[in-house]
């Protein structure tokens, strides 16, 4: 049963790929992730920044990456780098930008006129990383910029910025985790979660995806292919679920043939809310199965 809305390209696992690596964007093809952010910031040393960005270019715009949606970070304006990333990643046409350290709208409207400069069509958006004080102080306008497509919470600097610790709860980050992705949903866009560095603990990994989930995140970025599966999983509709969605539904429209507008469904009275939850689940269910 189809939801009858259409859902945003599924977002669960984002997985960044160090465009210095000839080896790595070969094998992106064949992972299972929902978007690749071919990354020429923190995994590219100086003298690998050019020969990075014209590999990152080159996958971009190749055609060999199948459903996966394919980004480029750049370096930030404040760099060396920065200016003639945008630039030829506008030319190369990428679904988005990934912009580090995003202080706020101002940044993005810079970002903005050499994405235009480069000929980039309107279909190249902006995913803006919030990793800084100023980033969640002003992550209401960075949200709202016409270009924004995506906020990326960049944890690991996050926590530096705030000198805050990352235990296994991210107590002290869950407040500003929560600030970005209200703003995203008042916005309109995607929220991904950050990264996590320990690529052995399975354990610990499926914690902080769930967390993740359950506070409303889109997904989140990955560091290691390993950590595509079972993303893909914490941030899909599980078949129980999803069957109860469907019962949900089902329910509604006997209702509403009947003219009543109270639902009952396993004993648990359902709510429009209830409704609308039902259909977002479905919708994406039926987005992934099409991806």
């Amino acid at each position: 049963m189809s939801s009858g809305i259409a859902y945003p390209r599924p977002r669960r696992s984002v997985l960044y790929m160090p465009a210095a690596n000839a080896r790595a964007l070969e094998k992106a093809r064949s992972i299972d992730a929902d978007a690749l952010i071919f990354d020429l910031e923190d995994a590219v040393a100086p003298d690998a920044k050019e020969s990075a960005r014209e590999g990152a270019c080159a996958a971009a715009s190749s055609g060999e990456y199948g459903y996966r949606e394919l980004t480029i970070r750049c370096n930030g304006l404040d760099t060396p780098w920065g200016r003639d990333d945008i630039a030829a990643a506008g030319a190369a046409a990428p679904s988005a930008v990934v912009i580090p350290k995003v202080s706020g709208a101002a940044d993005l409207a810079a970002v903005a006129g050499l994405l235009e400069a480069a000929g980039a069509p309107e279909s190249t958006r902006i995913w803006a990383m919030i990793e800084t004080p100023a980033g969640i102080a002003n992550a209401r306008e960075i949200a709202s910029f016409d270009r924004t497509d995506a906020v990326v919470m960049g944890t690991n600097d996050m926590a530096k910025e705030l000198r805050a610790t990352i235990t296994p709860d991210r107590a002290a980050l869950v407040p500003h985790l929560a600030t970005c992705l209200v703003a995203a949903r008042e916005a309109g866009v995607s929220a991904l979660d950050g990264v996590y560095n320990d690529i052995r603990d399975a354990d610990g990994f499926a914690v902080v995806c769930r967390q993740g989930a359950n506070l409303g995140f889109d997904g989140k970025t990955l560091i290691h292919p390993s950590q595509v599966e079972p993303c893909n999983e914490a941030f899909s509709p599980s078949l129980d679920e999803l069957d109860f969605h469907r019962r949900v539904m089902e329910a509604l429209e006997v209702a509403v043939a009947e003219g009543r507008g109270v639902v009952t469904v396993d004993g648990k009275m359902v709510q429009n809310l209830h409704v609308d939850e039902a259909r977002r689940a479905i919708a994406l269910a039926d987005a992934i199965e099409q991806r």
